[in-house]
């Protein structure tokens, strides 16, 4: 009885083993799924060239002078490695402002950084509308707005 009690034990077992497999296949599965689903998303905005920033000027160089970045419809810009746009300067903060796209205008927002974020040379305060051609100040890195 004992031998036939360990061999149904074993069996169960190795039927949650395969189902944890299973389930861990299918988690994965899943998440790959939802970042080829991003990826394509940010492909179509990349496609979709609603706008761009140049950069202008960068102490860091990184974004290098020089340098165009596409733009999506949300864009983080920040020193934290997963902001849409990383600026490495130490007067920006993690998270330092969102530059969104609403509507057929761009906004830009300080997300309550310690040095302020300002458009042509004024720090703002809340959104503000800016316009192809206006340019932006994180830190010290400048970028301009183009179509």
């Amino acid at each position: 009885m004992t031998g036939e009690l360990l061999r149904v034990l074993l069996l169960i077992l190795q039927v949650a083993f395969v189902l944890l497999l299973y389930l861990m296949l299918y988690g994965f599965s899943r998440y790959l799924l939802r970042d080829l689903r991003a990826a394509e998303l940010t492909r179509e905005a990349d496609e979709a060239g609603i706008g761009r920033l140049a950069v202008l000027e960068s102490p860091e160089d990184e974004p290098p002078v020089g340098r165009t970045i596409v733009l999506g419809p949300i864009n983080s810009i920040g020193r934290n490695v997963n902001a849409t746009i990383y600026v490495e300067d130490d007067f920006v903060s993690g998270d330092h402002a969102m530059l969104t796209f609403r509507g057929r205008h761009w906004y830009i927002e300080d997300l309550g950084s310690t040095n302020g974020t300002y458009v042509n040379g004024h720090r703002i305060e809340r959104a503000v509308a800016v316009s192809y051609g206006d340019e932006l100040t994180i830190g010290r890195v400048r970028m301009r707005l183009e179509r």
